[in-house]
């Protein structure tokens, strides 16, 4: 059994139709889901705003398997990956499973950006307060460093 903590984010079409179909697709595993938060864009700046949220989500599944359910609920949305931190209909990221590490290219653990987005750090706030990133630290703390202009919780978007 193994404890995973998933971001979530969309800024094309359905947005939260989309992030809706994520938490579906995790609905056996989930532990806990965020509060939706709608966010200004990060890298490529010039695009619509995002909703994010995170689920907190535990099953017999792999640092890998939670993954490769991610890439699938990504392509089942539509998902193109053309440019990088471009505009997705659904994009699902991996942040940490029980503190595993890993350096694959393929599945950075814990993921890298994690500790400076407050895409994921603030929703994940809001669903373990106590959280801790490995080798980052807590999770308040990190935030508590962050520019949270352009983070706006959305209390009148519900994921459940």
């Amino acid at each position: 059994m193994t404890r995973a903590v998933l971001s979530i984010g969309s800024n094309l079409g359905d947005r939260l139709g989309y992030l809706r179909a994520a938490v579906a697709g995790f609905a056996a595993e989930l532990v806990a889901v965020s509060p939706v938060y709608e966010t200004a864009p990060w890298g490529v700046t010039d695009q619509d705003d995002f909703l994010n949220a995170v689920l907190v989500v535990a099953g017999d599944l792999g640092p890998w398997d939670w993954l490769r359910r991610g890439q699938e609920l990504e392509n089942a949305s539509g998902r193109v990956r053309t440019l990088r931190w471009g505009p997705r209909t659904l994009d699902v990221d991996v942040v940490t499973v029980d503190g595993v590490t890993s350096d694959d290219p393929e599945l950075l653990l814990p993921h890298p950006g994690a500790a400076e987005r407050a895409t994921v750090l603030v929703p994940w706030l809001d669903v373990e307060p106590d959280a801790v990133l490995p080798g980052r630290g807590r999770v308040a703390d990190l935030v508590a460093g962050l520019d949270l202009g352009g983070v706006e919780r959305r209390d009148d978007l519900s994921l459940t």
